[in-house]
């Protein structure tokens, strides 16, 4: 399992969803990039130095530090759009090789070089600006239908990283939640979202929606 690129974005005009900017052009670099904990979500801060998020209400913070896409479903998707994908298409941070990002495990722990460690927190959720960027109208459903979203990924240990590292996984939890099913559970199938409930690494907004499904939340039964 390796890292193939490490991608940080290009700021460029997002008039899909009306705001100054979007860092969703990531470019492969050469060399090694810092990775650290961003804090929480709100300044447009995520883990790698020299990139930053614009929609800081929805993107950007510890559970959205790094967002990982494996090399496999980038082809698997060239076959399908018809066009090539190179590192960074999809607007990650990290392309992987070898490693199956979305069968992995929330709370699942990635080392990647001698020192960095990150946390699988939750997959991505597609957007506006997403659709937009790869120019293809019905993009949203048609990535959602698929759940092969990739992984966000916060920040356990810090230190550089650079494309050639090797990636290993140095913990699985205790449970059957991957990334996909966690996304499948988020979207178009919420029948399965009791199914999340032994993942106590979610984010706290997942988390609580999977409490309130189950009438465990603070809201249950309360509309």
């Amino acid at each position: 399992m390796e890292l193939l690129s490490v991608n940080v974005g290009v700021p460029r005009p997002n008039p899909w969803k009306g705001l100054v900017a979007t860092g969703i052009d990531k470019r492969p670099v050469e060399g090694p990039v810092a990775v650290s904990a961003p804090g929480p979500k709100g300044d447009g801060r995520v883990g790698l130095a020299g990139d930053r998020v614009y929609d800081v209400q929805h993107h950007g913070g510890a559970d959205q530090a790094v967002y990982a896409y494996a090399r496999e479903d980038l082809d698997r998707w060239e076959g399908v759009l018809g066009r090539p994908l190179p590192g960074g298409a999809f607007g990650e941070n990290l392309t992987t090789r070898g490693l199956d990002v979305n069968g992995a495990l929330i709370g699942e722990r990635w080392r990647i070089g001698p020192d960095v460690v990150l946390e699988v927190a939750v997959p991505r959720v597609p957007c506006g600006t997403f659709q937009g960027w790869l120019e293809r109208a019905g993009w949203i459903k048609e990535f959602t239908v698929a759940a092969e979203p990739g992984a966000y990924l916060r920040v356990v240990a810090e230190g550089e990283i650079r494309a050639g590292d090797p990636v290993e996984i140095v913990h699985r939890p205790d449970h059957e939640v991957t990334v996909a099913l966690t996304f499948r559970a988020l979207t178009r199938e919420p029948e399965l979202l009791p199914r999340l409930l032994p993942a106590h690494a979610l984010p706290e907004e997942a988390r609580e929606t999977v409490l309130r499904h189950t009438g465990r939340g603070p809201e249950a039964g309360h509309g």
